[in-house]
This record gives C-alpha cells, structure tokens and sequence, in this order.
C-alpha cells in the first residue's frame, strides 16, 4: 500500500512538473541539457559549438551524451539567423509553435507581388537580391542588351519602388510611348506589328532601337543597301508591301547601263544573278551563263576567258559572240582537215555554235 502511494505521489508530481514546462509538454528533454544551475541563460556560443548535451540516464545504464543542433531540425539556422535573439522567433518558448515559412517572420514588404518565399530572391546571408537575370529568365523575360542595365524601377513602377507587379513579357506593355511617338518611320500609320521583336534587336545596345538598327532579316541591309534613310526604298512613308525585288527598285539602273547592255542582252531582271550588294555593281558571278547560253564556268572554256569582252566583241551587243577570235584558224590548214569530213562547212563563229553548242570536240 505504501508502495502505490508513493507511486502515485511520484506520478502527480510529474504532471505537476511537465505542466509547468514552459517549452509545452512536447519537449521531453532534461533542463540540465540546456540550463545549468548558474542560471536560466543559455551562452550563443553554446548553440555554435553544439555544446548543450541531453543527458539520456536510466537506472543502471550508463549516460550516453546526444548533442542538440538546430541543424538537426527543419530549420538549420544559417546566415543572419545565427546571430537573432532566440525569442525573436520563439516568441511563447513553446518551440514546436514557430512557423518556418519566412512570410511568419518577416515582413511582406512587396505586399504579395513576388509570392510569400523570400527565400525565392533572397538568401540569409542578407536581403540585397543576387540572382535578378536568373529571376527574369525563370520568368520567360531574360535581360538582355539595354534590359540588363535598366534600372528594375523604370519597369516596375509603384509609390514605395518595392511592388513588382506582373507586367507582363510583351514588348508594348513598357514601350507602347515609344511605339506612338516613332514617326521615322510613322508605326502607328505604317500598322506596324507592336511585337518590337521582329524589328528590334532587344540583345543589343539602347542606341540600336533607332536609325539602322532596326531588325531588317527579312530583307538584310547589307552592302549599298546598308542605309540609314528609309524613305530611299519606303516611298512616301509607307512601310507596307515594299517590294522586295531588285528590279522593282533598280529598273533605272537596269535600262541606263550600256556596257553590257541589259535590255538588248536580254539579261534578267534578277540582279542577283551577276551582282551582290557591294557598292559599284560589279558582277561577281553569272554562272547561269552555263545553262542559258553556254558553258564558260565548267567544260573547256572554264578559265580560258577574262572578261565578257573575250567573246562578245561587238560593244553593248551581248547577243552577238565570236569563237574565231580566240579559236584563230584560216580555212586551210589542220581546221581544215579536220572538217574535211563535213559537208558545207563554213569557218564563222554561227557555224561554230552550231555544230559545238555546248563547246565540246
């Protein structure tokens, strides 16, 4: 009977001890593995060095010391977090009752426009934000070019600079100022598309929004075409349905030039068949030539010629062509002997043409 009297004694005074825990009755942790009998006070160092130990003594069995670390929870504490008074997050001592999202902290000065994860943009270390190109190209709107230097409050404007509202990726959601008051060229007028992307080159520096930067792939400015005047080719502001042939816009020059001359050579209108874009016009290549008239970049005439000249020699008639200029036989001798064979053969350049149009034996 004494026996049970001292059990249930033992008992309540138990209770009577965990309810007066002010840790909760969820910690079951002997106080000696944090406080000692000189005070209630635990040193910070303590916490660095993981010096607190909980004692694990049962009757009989040796103490075996296990060491408390915060790193061992949910929560390692790491930058800033080292150093913060305990209470600051522990504000009831009843430890399990501390949030762990940042939000249960911190104060949400960007009132919900990023989310509620500070740890998204920001790190413990300190709250400057190291990562923005890696944000905005999480984001779908990777800095680039003038994107990359701009100060983030032309884009994100709010009365405290530290909203960052969702603007959207659309080019005219920041430009749509610019889009308007562009008059060379005049986009509203022209109907240009408001995605700046197929004009403008957003990797490059600011100053190429303007002038000869615009993205011009469709119709690459190189060479002559290398301008900074677009009225030359866009007539009267209209930026609509230019053509984009050459001849559309060198007619003049086709029908002006005389050596060669190109109407009564029959060339085509396709300058590009002979020219590139370098300024001057000279022909670079007309291998068509091989295919339309005769075999002169392939075959035995292939680089026994300098220029058209060679074999057309009557001036600014390219339809005319000599072979005896080069091929220079009388009508006696081994030429002859060796049409002796042909019946009215005749020694001219036609007759030549006639019977070796591709230039062979």
């Amino acid at each position: 009977m004494r026996n049970l009297i001292s059990i249930i004694f033992l008992a309540g005074f138990a209770i009577t001890l965990f309810s007066q825990n002010p840790h909760g009755t969820a910690l079951k942790y002997d106080c000696a593995a944090c406080h000692s009998s000189a005070g209630w006070e635990i040193m910070a160092e303590d916490w660095e060095r993981e010096a607190l130990v909980i004692p694990e003594d049962r009757v009989g069995v040796p103490v075996k010391p296990k060491r408390f670390s915060h790193e061992q929870t949910d929560f390692p504490l790491t930058g800033g977090h080292k150093v913060v008074d305990c209470r600051s997050c522990h504000e009831t001592l009843v430890f399990e009752e501390a949030q762990s999202a940042c939000i249960s902290c911190h104060t949400d000065l960007h009132q919900m426009t990023v989310g509620d994860d500070c740890a998204r943009c920001h790190t413990t270390q300190h709250w400057m934000v190291d990562n923005i190109t890696a944000l905005h190209q999480e984001n779908g709107f990777p800095l680039l070019g003038a994107h990359a230097v701009t100060d983030c409050r032309q884009c994100h404007v709010s009365e405290t600079d530290l909203r960052f509202d969702r603007i959207g990726n659309d080019c005219i959601n920041c430009h749509s100022d610019d889009y308007g008051a562009t008059t060379m060229p005049n986009h509203t007028t022209a109907g240009y598309s408001t995605n700046c992307q197929e004009c403008h080159d957003i990797a490059g520096p600011g100053w190429l929004w303007s002038g000869g930067g615009a993205n011009h792939l469709f119709f690459p400015l190189t060479g002559g075409h290398q301008i900074n005047d677009c009225a030359q080719c866009h007539v009267g502001g209209n930026f609509l349905n230019t053509p984009t042939d050459c001849f559309a816009c060198h007619q003049d020059d086709f029908q002006a030039t005389t050596s060669p001359d190109h109407e009564a050579g029959n060339f085509p209108t396709d300058c590009r068949a002979c020219h590139t874009t370098d300024p001057g016009w000279n022909a670079t290549d007309f291998s068509q030539h091989d295919q339309l008239y005769f075999p002169i970049f392939s075959g035995k005439h292939n680089g026994e010629w300098n220029a058209c000249t060679d074999c057309h020699t009557t001036p600014g008639n390219f339809s005319l062509f000599s072979c005896i200029e080069c091929h220079e036989h009388n009508d006696a001798g081994d030429l002859a002997d060796e049409h002796d064979d042909v019946s009215g053969y005749s020694y001219n350049s036609q007759a030549c043409y006639s019977c070796h149009p591709r230039g062979e034996e």
